[in-house]
């Protein structure tokens, strides 16, 4: 059977992207979908691009644009496409699209919809894997006669059985939504009734089961791929221990923990778990592993899409993933045998998200101003024409899969996962380094991200040493990124960017007179020294309108508030400072550090009026009070939630309440919401 004319990828941003670069490899004209409101580039990388509309219900309603499975059947339809690509999240795991697909006489590049459905649910798919004898953690997960989820009391039993510490977990979702580890009996019947509460929110579903915690645990996953002429192999698998949340944020490929013998019986289970639903595609089988029990794999769920994680496998293994469930999905039989399968080398990947560390991983988003990649394009965007960059870093090979572009709104509508770097060299010390130097290698302007902190978290020395486990970053995450704020440097070179700037500016250009340590003017002077800085001015194309200026030569000494003081001599060259109404942007070493400028004045508002900014780009979800209220200090005011997180704002002081934001309104970052006026000066 020949493969597709014509496939579709239901969905965007890096993942559609890189779809779309294995299609061009093989000649197969491909079909992108967009929403009228979403400014992700991938669109510019298809043969043909369908308009989704734009939501009923705001920017970029998910429901009416890339989850309506209506409207991506009717688009497939409308151009002949054979095939349908899910990439993952939206519609990659929902059974009903598979089906529909089928019913529409369309391919859907996965597993069946029974597959899907099975695995969907993990009290269903213990049961599956159970019967191919592949180990699940010890807990209690069973159902009524009538199919519905135990209730409390049977819970609270099993608990007791299983032994303290526990994990309870809903049946269905994921994302370690409605998951809570629980210590002792006492604190059980509550930690059931919140899980349950978040679980019916988050999925419509209260099912839970409860399991053994596993002490010191490891997040290990293995790659399978399973034909429709039933050869299913494994590619080795993935450590994805270093996650925040229950979110991964640092993969690699093999794990460190494992002898060769292990990895062989891991793979056989993942193996054994793929035939136990009749899979069919690329999948992921994830295990749990006490960090010294390594020889006892525990099931803990299967996803049934293509991992964001997938290059690092890519790289060990040299199979190109999105070729092979191609090939599948069109019939062909695995041209690869289990033998064939080698692990050359160590590959890791890092996920740059759009978030602040330094203020507890709040999302932040915002447009994309510039963007640098470890190396330079000539003629892109810094993506390359086909999303996906290669290039040297030392000893290491490193890939750079991205989804955004300048003039990118990196808004609260999508996942905060905007890119993902990555590093394959012969050792896993060559692979961190090589890591680490291209994430030292690349900017992004516009959009606070977690890059510092990605490298300052591969340097430490338990990750270097591969002593990890899921807690690690729920540990350690605040110190680390508390140990990355920026220094004095970063302050004084936006100080004299900020005051060098060109003669007669005016609006955003105008000087403010922001000054640290001493007065500024065109030089930049500080309390024990003066601080010379030359520098050179570019416009940027429009519509970008702002101004970067690059800072030659700077001596400058800072002195502390603590009596310590701090001199830079000589500052390296070639350090782009951008600079926005919203302050300098510096790029340095660290990561995109956004000194932002003085708070404008508050029109018709005193200084004594503390003022509640929104902390990142998102919806008002909740009004917590009344206009005029009277409030104590600490009370909720107002709730923000964007990018599946909500941020509650509370008064910092006691006093009356004015709002100036409605519930639905969408909202940026620093957006004023409220103020509270404090009762010493309301008196």
């Amino acid at each position: 059977m020949p493969l597709f004319d014509t496939v579709l990828v239901a969905n965007r941003g890096e993942i559609a992207i890189r779809i779309a670069r294995t299609l061009r490899e093989l000649g197969i004209r491909s079909v992108a979908v967009r929403a009228e409101d979403d400014s992700s580039p991938h669109h510019e990388r298809f043969d043909e691009v369908v308009s989704l509309g734009t939501g009923s219900a705001g920017p970029a309603s998910l429901r009416d644009t890339y989850l309506s499975i209506e409207k991506i059947i009717q688009a497939a339809r409308e151009t002949g496409a054979q095939a349908i690509h899910p990439g993952y999240g939206f519609l990659s795991e929902n059974a009903a699209f598979a089906q529909a697909c089928a019913d529409a006489g369309i391919v859907f590049i996965g597993p069946p919809a029974s597959a899907i459905e099975t695995m969907g649910d993990k009290i269903s798919a213990r049961h599956a894997v159970e019967s191919r004898g592949v180990a699940t953690v010890p807990g209690i997960a069973e159902r009524d006669a009538d199919q519905h989820g135990l209730d409390d009391a049977a819970l609270i039993a099993g608990a007791e059985e299983v032994g303290f510490p526990v994990l309870i977990k809903p049946a269905a979702g994921g994302g370690g939504k409605g998951m809570y580890r629980v210590d002792d009996a006492s604190a059980l019947p509550s930690a059931l009734a919140a899980a349950r509460r978040e679980a019916r929110s988050s999925f419509g579903d209260d099912t839970l089961f409860v399991e053994r915690f596993v002490t010191d645990p490891r997040h290990i996953e293995v790659q399978v791929l399973a034909d429709t002429h039933g050869t299913v192999i494994h590619l080795g698998e993935r450590e994805c221990s270093l996650q925040r949340r229950h979110q991964k944020v640092i993969e690699e490929a093999p794990s460190a923990l494992l002898t060769e013998a292990q990895r062989a019986a891991i793979g056989q289970a993942a193996v054994e778990t793929a035939r136990s639903v009749g899979y069919v595609g690329a999948g992921t089988v994830e295990f749990i592993v006490a960090g010294d029990r390594p020889d006892e794999p525990f099931f803990m769920e299967m996803n049934t899409r293509l991992q964001v994680e997938h290059p690092v496998t890519e790289m060990v293994t040299g199979v190109d993933l999105v070729e092979q469930q191609l090939r599948i999905a069109a019939g062909e039989r695995l041209s690869i045998a289990q033998d064939d399968v080698t692990l050359t080398g160590h590959a890791v990947e890092a996920r740059i998200y759009a978030e602040d560390p330094a203020a507890g991983f709040l999302p932040t988003g915002g447009t994309v101003l510039d963007v640098q990649w470890p190396w330079d394009v000539a003629g892109t965007d810094g993506m390359g024409t086909d999303g996906m960059n290669t290039g040297g870093m030392g000893a290491a090979t490193v890939r750079v899969d991205a989804g955004v572009a300048p003039g990118t709104v990196v808004g609260s509508s999508y996942d905060p996962m905007i890119a993902k770097v990555i590093a394959h060299a012969d050792t896993r010390t060559e692979a961190i380094e090589g890591l680490c130097d291209a994430l030292r290698g690349m900017h992004l302007f516009g959009v606070v991200t977690n890059r510092g902190f990605l490298r300052a978290l591969l340097h430490e020395p338990s990750v270097q040493a591969g002593a990890l486990d899921t807690g690690f970053i729920d540990r350690e995450g605040e110190r680390i990124a508390r140990d990355i704020r920026p220094d004095g440097e970063v302050f004084a070179v936006a100080a004299a960017a900020r005051a060098l700037r060109a003669p007669g500016a005016t609006g955003p250009w105008a000087s403010d007179g922001w000054r640290i340590g001493g007065a500024v003017g065109r030089v930049a002077t500080f309390a024990d020294g003066d601080g010379v800085a030359t520098v050179r001015i570019r416009r940027i194309d429009e519509p970008r309108e702002h101004r970067f200026i690059e800072v030659r030569d700077v001596d400058i000494e800072v002195h502390r508030a603590d009596g310590t003081r701090e001199r830079y001599q000589r500052l390296p060259l070639e350090r782009p400072v951008l600079e926005t109404p919203e302050g300098t942007w510096v790029w340095t070493r660290d990561g995109d550090v956004l000194v932002e400028a003085p708070p404008r004045a508050r029109r018709g508002r005193g200084p004594t009026e503390p003022t509640l900014a929104s902390p990142m780009p998102g919806t008002v979800v909740a009004a917590h009070v009344a206009h005029g209220d009277r409030v104590d200090e600490g009370q909720a005011i107002v709730s923000v939630e964007a990018m599946k997180m909500e941020h509650v704002l509370r008064a910092p002081v006691a006093g009356t309440v004015h709002l100036h934001a409605v519930v639905g309104e969408q909202v940026e970052r620093g957006q004023e919401l409220a103020t509270v006026t404090p009762e010493e000066a309301a008196a």
